[in-house]
């Protein structure tokens, strides 16, 4: 009996979309592993709301509103965004370094700004 010229794999994933952009989900029971990567749109949102505030700080634009003027977006996406910057300095470092996955959205994460810290961390890795 000869051996099959070809091999079949089932991988059991879903698509769904995150961000408008369609993503693999993983299976109900998988176990991410230690290397896993951060969404990129909450890294791009971190750098840009801290280049926002060192800007600010630094006298360059009085309000959000001319900041936002300057950078061509809403003043209210801007003043969401710049509060990125304010996190905890351990969800920051979570996020930014260890690359741990949040499990809320951005939009609810910069909402979690105005929360004390370490009630920033329960919510943000729960």
């Amino acid at each position: 009996m000869a051996a099959p010229d070809t091999i079949q794999v089932f991988v059991p994933l879903k698509l769904r979309k995150k961000n408008g952009r369609p993503k693999i989900m993983p299976p109900a029971d998988y176990l991410p592993s230690q290397d896993q990567a951060q969404d990129p749109h909450i890294l791009r949102a971190i750098g840009r709301a801290w280049g926002w505030r060192r800007r600010m700080e630094a006298g360059e634009f009085g309000t959000i509103q001319e900041l936002a003027e300057a950078v061509g977006l809403a003043e209210r996406h801007v003043s969401r965004q710049l509060r990125l910057a304010y996190l905890a300095p351990e969800v920051l470092k979570r996020l930014t370094c260890g690359r741990e996955a949040s499990a809320v959205s951005l939009y609810d994460l910069s909402f979690l700004a105005g929360e004390g810290w370490q009630e920033q961390v329960r919510r943000t890795f729960k």
